[in-house]
């Protein structure tokens, strides 16, 4: 062989040249864009839901009816649960406007509890009322890790919600307010998911581009943040009480060592 010859190019097992250039490493988000409700939290368990309005009330209720009443309460239209199957022609306008002005967001869902006979005065207002605290709702058991290992890896995080109210107390109160950079509400920025709009002001927000941002969600309103030009986890929303997989986007936004 000639001294100025280069040597043989290593190849597989199967017969193919090896590519000699390592892989370049998986280029990790800039940002993380959380939904809320389904996301990060849940809504108490219905029955307890019932079971405390009634309590701030002065009722106390068995857990028979309590029950019983839970049931028709959800499928009238409970916030934080499913759609209600019928909105009254009464209530078409404010249900329509729920997520953008918090009036219409109380009026709307304390109007379809008060199509529910209870004959408890006031429960209607105070099943709302539960709503707005930290007692209403559950932050799932890995929300609390997820964002603190973000935080310790300099990932800023949005909390971007379609919702009526300031959910910034329920944070306060669970202590994770310094491990969220910004809050994202439709009823304060005037615009829902998914309407790119919105994403695209929690990116401005955060100080990134879209496309080196990631929208963490549990519905088709989250996953239409690639209008927007985002990349989109969607997680099945668990339980109250329980994990709902948000490590994997740690999987996602962290590097790769």
């Amino acid at each position: 062989m000639p001294d100025h010859a280069e040597p043989p190019t290593p190849r597989t097992p199967s017969g193919a040249a090896s590519n000699p250039d390592p892989v370049p490493p998986r280029r990790p988000f800039d940002a993380v864009l959380f939904d809320f409700h389904g996301t990060l939290a849940q809504v108490e368990d219905p029955v307890g839901w019932v079971l405390a309005g009634a309590t701030a009330c002065g009722v106390t209720l068995d857990r028979v009816r309590a029950t019983s009443l839970a049931d028709r309460l959800i499928t009238a239209g409970r916030a934080g649960g499913p759609l209600p199957t019928r909105v009254p022609p009464h209530l078409a306008e404010v249900w329509a406007d729920r997520d953008l002005y918090t009036y219409a967001h109380r009026d709307a869902y304390v109007g379809l509890a008060a199509t529910v006979a209870t004959d408890i005065e006031g429960l209607a207002d105070a099943l709302y009322d539960r709503l707005l605290g930290p007692e209403g709702w559950l932050p799932y058991t890995d929300t609390a890790s997820t964002l603190s290992t973000l935080k310790a890896a300099g990932v800023p995080v949005a909390v971007v919600s379609n919702i009526g109210f300031d959910i910034r107390p329920l944070f306060a109160a669970w202590e994770l307010t310094d491990l969220v950079d910004a809050f994202v509400l439709s009823y304060e920025v005037g615009r829902c998911k998914p309407d790119p709009g919105i994403f695209l002001r929690a990116c401005g927000m955060l100080g990134v581009d879209p496309e080196r941002a990631l929208m963490v969600g549990d519905t088709p309103a989250d996953a239409g943040a690639v209008r927007a030009g985002l990349a989109t986890l969607v997680l099945p929303a668990a339980e109250a009480g329980l994990a709902n997989g948000l490590t994997a986007t740690l999987a996602l936004a962290l590097p790769v060592k």
